[in-house]
């Protein structure tokens, strides 16, 4: 049985430049043994051929008619495909100051003429295998990049559901939806990018820190895992001791945070914002929320976005002690609470996206949510 041919490596391609037909034919004469021989003889006819079809090398005379030399060589490498291509000049203009000046143009080497044939193929080869060399290093380096970039994607997404999933499992257990969630989280970003746009919060909310809100938002009521189901599925109101315990939610899902940090050794930002969140979501801007009391700007800005995001979700959804209400009456409620409950600024945010509120209302809506019919029966005020 006959072994495969082992496939044939294609030849180098020369692309030689000059106008002087004599001096093509010789150069053609020494190369054509060992290269693929292209010949252009003025500058805008070999910028044509080179860009049809990318020649490994160009050998390039200096004295042409229509652009010399030096113009041809930046014109290559000011194309990004044809700015890797090693230029050598060879050419009768072999003073010094010449030779400096095809080298700042980006040639790689200056061959006088007459040129010395097995000097001229020497430079030839040495050249070919640094531009080899060089494309195996971009290659190998373009491959890591990407290997990095797919990890770092599929880790980002790892942690991103691992979030939800954590996220998910203490709205489970309070007869909420995944869909809060995905809900608050969007209300959030849309809060946090219309506030981006005045000067005064332009320096915090940046792109990144408006992505690490959406990606901390999952995790506002976090703590209510150590809240016991007897008073999370309550239909009825709360006495004040199941207050007291439902309102401890804030400082566990605030020290289950912290616990994640310090077993980490080191300072992440995204859990700095979670915890934030988590701890000062139910905080109000008049200073009667919790877990701190804080008033205005005291209250962090990521926690202030929460507080409208998250009182406008439970007020448009239904909830074990209550009825869901309309966009209408909701919205109505927020604005109520303007400069006592939420920051006015938070607000007028809202106020600016009231629309992009009820279309994520129904893009994420509960199952009960279309045609249930609003009969309020308030139970307590859990935010």
């Amino acid at each position: 049985m006959l072994a495969s041919a082992s496939p044939v490596t294609p030849r180098p391609t020369i692309l030689v430049v000059d106008d002087t037909p004599e001096n093509l034919e010789l150069l053609h004469h020494t190369l054509a043994d060992r290269y693929r021989v292209r010949m252009a003889a003025s500058g805008s006819r070999a910028l044509e051929l080179a860009e049809h079809s990318q020649p490994d090398l160009v050998l390039l005379d200096v004295a042409m008619p229509d652009m010399d030399g030096y113009e041809v060589c930046r014109e290559l490498k000011s194309r990004p495909r044809l700015a890797g291509v090693p230029v050598i000049f060879v050419t009768a203009n072999a003073a010094d100051n010449n030779e400096h000046l095809g080298l700042s143009c980006g040639a790689v080497d200056y061959v006088a003429k007459p040129f010395n044939p097995a000097l001229l193929l020497a430079r030839i080869d040495n050249h070919l295998a640094l531009k080899a060399s060089s494309d195996r290093l971009r290659a190998h380096g373009e491959a890591l990049e990407l290997e990095v970039r797919r990890r770092t994607e599929a880790l980002s997404l790892a942690h991103d559901a691992t979030i939800l999933a954590m996220a998910s499992l203490a709205e489970a257990r309070d007869n909420e939806t995944g869909n809060h969630i995905r809900r608050t989280q969007r209300y959030v970003r849309a809060l946090a990018e219309t506030l981006a746009q005045q000067t005064k919060y332009a320096d915090l909310l940046t792109p990144t820190y408006i992505c690490l809100l959406y990606k901390s938002a999952p995790l506002h009521d976090i703590g209510k895992i150590g809240i016991p189901d007897s008073i999370l599925r309550k239909p009825g109101p709360l006495d004040t001791g199941e207050m007291k315990i439902m309102r401890s939610h804030a400082e566990i899902g605030r020290r289950a945070i912290e616990k994640a940090e310090t077993e980490l050794g080191t300072p992440i930002e995204f859990l700095r914002v979670a915890k934030e969140i988590a701890y000062g979501h139910h905080e109000k801007w008049d200073g009667s929320g919790y877990p701190q009391g804080l008033t205005g700007e005291a209250i962090p800005l990521s926690a202030r976005l929460m507080a409208v995001a998250d009182v406008y979700d439970a007020l448009v959804s239904r909830r074990v002690y209550k009825a869901l209400m309309t966009h209408a009456d909701a919205a109505s409620l927020i604005r109520a609470g303007c400069g006592t409950h939420f920051d006015p600024a938070v607000v007028a945010a809202f106020d600016a996206n009231e629309a992009v509120f009820e279309r994520i209302t129904r893009e994420f809506a509960d199952p009960d949510m279309p045609g249930f019919v609003p009969t309020l029966e308030p139970r307590h005020d859990p935010h």
